[in-house]
């Protein structure tokens, strides 16, 4: 059975998809950029600022399906500059401690021009 995941804490879809989706002892999660669920509009406008509220994003999607980031066993992280991996990297790793499975790639250009997204998969069980 699959159940939809819908919260305030992260930004509402802004296309044909769920926030995210459980199904049995997993939960899928769409890719988070960095949207402020309050307003809106994109926050920060440096990697560093726009990391940390992918975060704060992919907390309030992991929190309403009922686990938090140790549950996370894989992510899918894409950067609009390779440059900023390192950068990315140091926010990344104070939120994913239990050092998940992940994907790091750079692409041509991510939703509303941000500089990067992140998708996750936890485990609920």
């Amino acid at each position: 059975m699959m159940k939809k995941i819908a919260t305030d804490k992260a930004p509402a879809a802004i296309g044909p998809y769920s926030q995210g989706i459980v199904v049995d002892n997993f939960f899928f999660a769409s890719g988070q950029i960095a949207i402020n669920p309050a307003t809106g509009e994109i926050q920060g406008t440096t990697i560093e600022e726009q990391t940390e509220q992918v975060m704060k994003n992919i907390g309030g999607l992991l929190e309403a399906a009922g686990c938090d980031y140790t549950k996370v066993v894989k992510t899918t992280c894409f950067l609009a500059d390779m440059g900023d991996f390192g950068t990315f990297n140091g926010i990344y790793e104070k939120y994913f401690t239990e050092k998940p499975a992940r994907s790091c790639v750079a692409v041509k250009e991510l939703p509303k021009k941000v500089l990067c997204e992140v998708e996750v998969i936890a485990y609920l069980g």
